[in-house]
């Protein structure tokens, strides 16, 4: 092996990033000024191709450049969000003008992203939108609902799957676009959940337009986009629970970074919630008076077993991450196993506050959260693909079992039955 091949270490890798971080770094900077210049060097996004701002390295040297980041108290790129879910698609799927039109201000933070997947009358079975995309000659048209979608409210950007084929089985009738959020023909009425946030949205279109160039491989190969769209966001799951803390410091970068975290990072506020907040068991045990009851102290110590799997877990998929192995179903074991502790806390924290748990405001129990943690968790089991889903992706990519029967994948999309009731 030459030389020109050799990985280089991860120490010198390190050092190379703090040398140029103490030289470059400036808390007063403006935030895109900063941004752009750490594009520039490729240390943003290290694991990236070195045409595509990054530096080719592993993704397990891009951690350790992340690390060496945070450790200087430098302020990454936007990495957070959706938009992490549009650039991994991108990098994939996508030719030199989308790379070069949307990558670097996915990067900057100059624009936000949405997903519109789910639709009204399709539920977990993706495959069944009906979100349809007509060519009428010059572009595509596009007609339809999604829910359930994420920062549509404030997006410039969408990744839309749609039904562009209905003579074929459904899966392969689909293709995937890159939609302008703010053209016309495209509405966005906010949904207000049960927990009192408005994160949702329901987008509907009316012959809204999309140029040919912004779809994303090949007509009727929307499935297979659409896949490593959600292996991503299955992988990123355990991220939520981090999302919009941004760094804390002085300067003018940190202060447009806090604006930028209010406003972008609004609608995941309750994701910790979402995510059962594990972190506040024991704290709350005994404020409560109630870390010696034997029956509490079980439901603690389950969830926290169940906490601590799921986090090995999460280390097996960085580690698949590092060999450069694609997205795989290790993905929905750690989806799956989020699930399954987000249920264990909330049975945990209604264990622990009693009735209080039941009072929203600042008379319910902590200030209302632990109410909040209650009518957040199901979501848990329902955003990035159902618990069932998950347990179906398990048994047929990771054990190899045979898929259940189906009776609408062999025929024609059209003349599959929708929205019957029998």
């Amino acid at each position: 092996m030459s030389e020109a091949t050799l990985e280089p270490s991860e120490q010198a890798i390190r050092e190379e990033v703090r040398a140029w971080v103490e030289a470059n770094w400036n808390p007063d900077a403006s935030l895109l000024a900063w941004r752009n210049k750490l594009i520039d060097s490729g240390w943003g996004c290290a694991a990236w191709p070195k045409e595509w701002h990054g530096r080719g390295l592993t993704i397990s040297l891009g951690d350790a450049v992340d690390d060496e980041l945070r450790k200087a108290g430098a302020v990454s790129v936007a990495k957070t969000g959706v938009r992490m879910l549009a650039a991994a698609t991108i990098l994939e799927h996508g030719d030199d003008m989308h790379k070069g039109t949307f990558l670097r201000r996915l990067l900057t933070g100059e624009d936000t992203w949405c997903q519109l997947f789910s639709e009204p009358g399709s539920g977990s079975d993706l495959a069944g939108l009906t979100t349809r995309a007509d060519f009428d000659g010059d572009n595509w048209i596009l007609n339809g609902q999604k829910v359930w979608t994420t920062s549509a409210h404030h997006a410039q950007y969408g990744m839309v799957l749609t039904r562009t084929n209905w003579d074929v089985p459904k899966h392969q009738g689909m293709s995937y676009f890159l939609i302008d959020m703010e053209q016309p023909g495209v509405e966005v009425r906010p949904l207000r959940q049960m927990n009192g946030h408005a994160s949702f949205n329901e987008i509907f279109f009316t012959d809204a337009k999309i140029a040919p160039e912004f779809m994303l491989n090949k007509e009727g190969n929307g499935w297979k986009v659409a896949m490593t769209t959600l292996a991503h966001e299955r992988r990123l799951a355990d991220g939520i629970r981090s999302w919009g803390r941004g760094e804390k410091g002085q300067g003018r970068i940190y202060e447009e970074l806090q604006t930028e975290v209010a406003s972008v990072m609004e609608p995941y506020k309750w994701y910790p919630q979402r995510a059962g907040r594990v972190d506040l068991l024991i704290e709350r045990a005994k404020a409560t008076g109630k870390y010696d009851d034997p029956t509490v102290r079980q439901a603690i110590a389950k969830v926290l077993m169940m906490a601590k799997a799921a986090e090995w877990t999460g280390r097996r998929v960085k580690a698949a991450n590092a060999l450069g192995r694609p997205p795989g179903p290790e993905g929905s074991l750690g989806k799956l196993a989020g699930s399954q502790v987000a249920r264990l806390a909330a049975q945990a924290h209604t264990l622990i506050a009693g009735n209080d748990a039941l009072l929203t405001g600042e008379d319910g129990a902590l200030g209302g959260i632990i109410s909040e943690i209650l009518v957040s968790t199901p979501a848990e089991s329902i955003a990035g693909g159902t618990d069932e889903i998950q347990r179906n992706i398990i048994s047929e990519r990771g054990l190899g079992l045979p898929k259940e029967p189906r009776t609408d994948v062999d025929r024609p999309f059209r003349e599959v039955p929708r929205n019957t009731v029998s």
